[in-house]
């Protein structure tokens, strides 16, 4: 993979299995603590790499209009799989084909039809095409659920790295949100070495503001909600992180 997914991107994919169609950006970015354009430059970075392949709906055919889903269970042979699998899946009335890493019954195909006329000749289409159909039956109902793993249990706070990617030698890289408190908010790259909010083995290298991906230099101001990405050579991740969040109010 050239994409490594941090607690943000998790969070995305989440809420867009949970329900695309009535999630908006704004509404993730406020789970997150990020802002709106950030939310959407990483679903556009998702949907580039092929993470987030596509958008559909799901559809309950018998209530649409009386129609017949039905499963088949088929045999292909591996080296002929992916072939057939395109050429199923172009079958009228074939809505869904999944391939399975498996010697037998290694493809899945989902099909519609008005009657059970209508199922037989596709039936007929799959077997021309070379495929065995091993068994099939009549779908009653689909249940989806988001991947919980990436859901809210994982919520992100401001008060902690978004990603951490540990490096040889003891070094890492670490990505972190801005909080706006935060004693770095507002300060130059150059005044943060100055005031000592940056450690000297520690080196800003990238910095997503919004939708857009800032180069880094001296003069380059820090801001609320940046979300940060930091070299830290010594791989102290607390030290690194102390510029970047905001300090806990004494207690009483």
């Amino acid at each position: 993979m050239d994409y490594r997914l941090d607690e943000i991107d998790r969070r995305i994919i989440y809420e867009l299995m949970d329900d695309a169609r009535n999630t908006s950006a704004p509404t993730i970015a406020d789970a997150v603590n990020v802002s709106p354009g950030t939310i959407r430059n990483r679903i556009a970075q998702l949907e580039e790499h092929g993470i987030i392949r596509t958008y559909t709906a799901e559809i309950d055919f018998e209530r649409a209009e009386g129609h017949l889903t039905t499963l088949y269970v088929c045999n292909a042979p591996v080296s002929e799989r992916t072939a057939l699998a395109r050429e199923a899946s172009v079958v009228p009335g074939v809505i869904n084909v999944r391939q399975l890493m498996t010697g037998r019954r290694n493809l899945h195909v989902m099909a519609v039809g008005e009657d059970t006329e209508q199922l037989r000749r596709i039936t007929r289409a799959l077997s021309r095409l070379g495929i065995e159909i091993e068994d099939e039956t009549l779908v009653e109902s689909e249940t989806h659920s988001p991947y919980t793993s990436f859901g809210p249990d994982e919520e992100i706070t401001t008060s902690q790295a978004t990603d951490v990617i540990s490096l040889a030698g003891g070094a890492n890289v670490v990505d972190v949100t801005v909080e706006p408190d935060a004693p770095i908010v507002d300060h130059t790259l150059e005044e943060a070495v100055e005031d000592d909010l940056l450690a000297e083995d520690s080196l800003v290298i990238a910095i997503e503001r919004g939708d857009r991906v800032v180069t880094p230099h001296g003069t380059t101001t820090i801001r609320s909600d940046d979300i940060v990405t930091v070299l830290s050579r010594s791989g102290d991740t607390d030290t690194v992180l102390e510029a970047f969040t905001a300090e806990e109010a004494p207690r009483e």
